[in-house]
């Protein structure tokens, strides 16, 4: 069983209520999306919201966070009230289609670790299917929200499996975004790639691929690269 809580350097993210806990590769993400130089970032189906609290630490950003998941919501709440950024964070308990109807804001960034898996089989928790599956929030309903909210040099990342961040990809040129980069993430050196970090601007050039590898080959180590990623964030690092 997933512990109730998980404790970074500088927060805490109590995750009892929430389907979806704090994992590796959400971790990554959180850690590698750019925001030093953000104003307003807005962080889609937030959870625990412990995306937002990590971008918070290395930001002096305003972050907005949309949640439609009632005990998700509650968690993320309190999560941030608990913070030391508390007055920087703020929680709209909507889903983004209607969050959409009235925000008039702009965003420099717009993160999302969003619904993901189209065609796999879901779970008997109904909760977790809603976090995992796209059917409350569809990709296209990201596109479009980010195609008017981004600003003109702002940056979309995802984070999604390798074969739903093709489908993504092809989606966005519709939307007038493009795939910047992709940083693909794998269990380990030889291991499998388990996710696609994506970046899509505005701007259409020639799109860059990285690799980082969790851990080493011997599934234990953590990677130097990792290490150099997580260590504000991670207790032991």
């Amino acid at each position: 069983m997933a512990n109730s809580y998980f404790q970074f350097k500088e927060f805490r993210v109590e995750q009892d209520k929430c389907a979806m806990k704090v994992c590796t590769d959400s971790c990554v993400f959180g850690a590698y999306v750019e925001v030093a130089s953000a104003k307003n970032i807005l962080d889609i189906g937030t959870g625990t919201g412990f995306l937002s609290l990590m971008v918070a630490q290395r930001s002096h950003a305003g972050i907005t966070a949309v949640e439609i998941n009632p005990e998700a919501q509650q968690q993320a709440a309190e999560n941030f009230a608990a913070s030391s950024w508390a007055n920087r964070l703020q929680l709209h308990p909507v889903s983004l289609q209607e969050f959409a109807k009235y925000d008039q804001q702009t965003y420099d960034v717009i993160l999302a670790n969003p619904p993901f898996f189209l065609s796999s089989l879901k779970s008997d928790n109904a909760a977790k299917n809603t976090a995992k599956h796209t059917g409350d929030l569809f990709f296209e309903d990201i596109l479009a929200f980010a195609q008017q909210h981004l600003t003109p040099t702002g940056k979309l990342y995802l984070l999604l499996p390798p074969a739903e961040a093709t489908h993504f990809a092809a989606l966005a040129t519709s939307h007038t975004l493009y795939l910047a980069d992709t940083l693909e993430v794998y269990t380990r050196i030889g291991g499998k790639c388990i996710r696609h970090i994506q970046t899509y601007t505005f701007t259409e050039v020639p799109p860059k691929l990285k690799q980082l590898y969790i851990r080493e080959a011997d599934s234990v180590t953590y990677t130097s690269e990792f290490t150099a990623l997580l260590k504000d964030y991670y207790l032991h690092l």
